[in-house]
């Protein structure tokens, strides 16, 4: 009877280890499901006077501004080494390179002063890797053979147009049997293609605006299965959000969300049951929509009063839903803790962390945050003020030209992730992972 209990407890213990592990995995942009709330537990509820302990640097990651992607002991990343960009893969407990594969060119182009190569965080699903180019290549790697099974181009291919001239960003997302993608352009703003050929399987024609910087997210609001993402009109100039039925590609609603200049949408959309949370920098704003069953389609009522869209402009980085709030950072108010659904601001702060742009992820009930300087800080996920366990700045700032020019436009904005008890932060061709368990 004992030795029955005491199998039936490893079993137990060994199940939930396994599927623990699994959960953890961090395999695409903003973690499993999109959010850039990191399931991780028993972590630093403080830092040391100098931070948290380096476990390892790699210096040799290339140019750009994708973040790691981590299942099981692997590491992801898109890096520019001289003219091309390359998936490079790493050991992430030791920081070595295990092999690197040729995306495409490295993104650039005359007059650029916001840094060149890829802008996309890579995607995996089971043993594949799915990359994003800036130029649009969208390439399908095998990882055990360590070879490409498929490219195709999001220009060529399915008649790809950007808002703005600096590069296809988004981060490519496997649902089922598809990949969607964000091509933008007369053929359709979004588009399905079958994950394992690269076939096309259908294209958004109800939709035919420009792409945006931000990723595609997955909602299930209304009673629909669809996909939402961000787009963009020059004339007149506005930017758009929307939701395309999963199996069909077909518009299912679309809502501005700025009718003036922003030259960059950037920031992932955030869902949470029929509530859909959108922002964007330069001048844009920020919007809530509640999505209800239309008939065969949705339809979407914006929440906010319009003196509260004005408030939260993220423009790199994007925010979390933690409880009931955003958190993130504002153009205009600095870093802020928002109400979700009211749209009211719980609390603002700029001068703790100055920056002009900072990205943040949320773990184990405190916000990771990372100014575009390198600054990275600790904080309490609380609703009435800043609450600050620790900072620190990483060790090294990247110094190669191309990123660092005299208009210092270039920044840092790669998000941080925190998998298996580590915490990754990028600044172009140096990627520092620091023990936080």
């Amino acid at each position: 009877m004992k030795s029955s209990v005491l199998l039936t407890s490893v079993t137990t213990v060994l199940l939930v280890a396994a599927s623990t592990a699994l959960a953890l995995d961090w395999p695409q942009w903003r973690g499993p499901d999109r959010t850039n709330v990191s399931k991780e537990t028993g972590l630093l509820k403080t830092w040391p006077k100098d931070g948290p302990k380096l476990a390892w640097a790699n210096k040799t990651m290339g140019l750009g501004f994708s973040s790691p992607s981590i299942v099981g002991d692997r590491l992801y990343m898109l890096g520019s080494r001289k003219d091309a960009t390359y998936l490079i893969v790493l050991d992430a407990r030791s920081g070595k390179e295990e092999w690197s594969a040729r995306v495409g060119d490295m993104f650039t182009f005359d007059g650029n002063t916001w840094g060149d190569g890829p802008r996309s965080t890579p995607t995996i699903d089971g043993d594949r890797v799915y990359v994003l180019g800036g130029y649009g290549d969208l390439v399908c790697f095998d990882i055990p053979k360590r070879a490409e099974v498929w490219r195709k181009n999001l220009t060529k291919d399915f008649g790809g147009e950007m808002m703005t001239e600096w590069g296809f960003s988004e981060s490519p997302l496997v649902d089922g049997e598809l990949l969607i993608c964000t091509p933008g352009g007369e053929k359709g703003t979004l588009a399905a293609l079958d994950k394992k050929s690269g076939k096309l399987v259908w294209q958004s024609k109800e939709l035919t605006n420009k792409a945006p910087y931000s990723s595609v997210v997955v909602s299930e609001a209304g009673g629909v299965r669809q996909y939402i993402q961000t787009s963009y009109t020059s004339v007149p100039e506005a930017g758009f959000i929307s939701g395309f039925a999963a199996k069909s590609g077909k518009l299912l609603w679309t809502e501005p969300i700025f009718k003036r200049s922003s030259y960059a949408i950037a920031p992932t959309p955030v869902v949470r049951d029929n509530l859909v949370y959108a922002t964007s920098g330069y001048g844009a704003g920020c919007h809530l929509f509640e999505l209800s069953a239309k008939g065969s389609g949705v339809k979407a009522k914006e929440v906010y009063p319009k003196q509260l869209q004005r408030t939260v402009k993220n423009t790199h980085g994007g925010v979390v839903l933690v409880g009931d709030h955003i958190y993130g950072h504002s153009e205009v108010l600095g870093w802020v803790c928002q109400n979700f659904k009211t749209g009211e601001i719980a609390w603002k702060n700029r001068n703790k962390l100055d920056c002009t742009s900072g990205a943040i992820t949320a773990a184990d009930g405190k916000l990771y945050l990372y100014s575009d300087e390198g600054t990275a800080v600790l904080l309490e996920a609380s609703t009435k003020q800043w609450q600050e366990s620790g900072r620190f700045n990483i060790p090294e700032k990247s110094k190669t030209p191309e990123t660092r020019r005299t208009s210092s436009a270039a920044k840092i904005w790669a998000i941080p992730v925190i998998v298996n008890g580590r915490l990754y932060l990028r600044d172009q061709e140096l990627l520092f992972c620091y023990e936080v368990r």
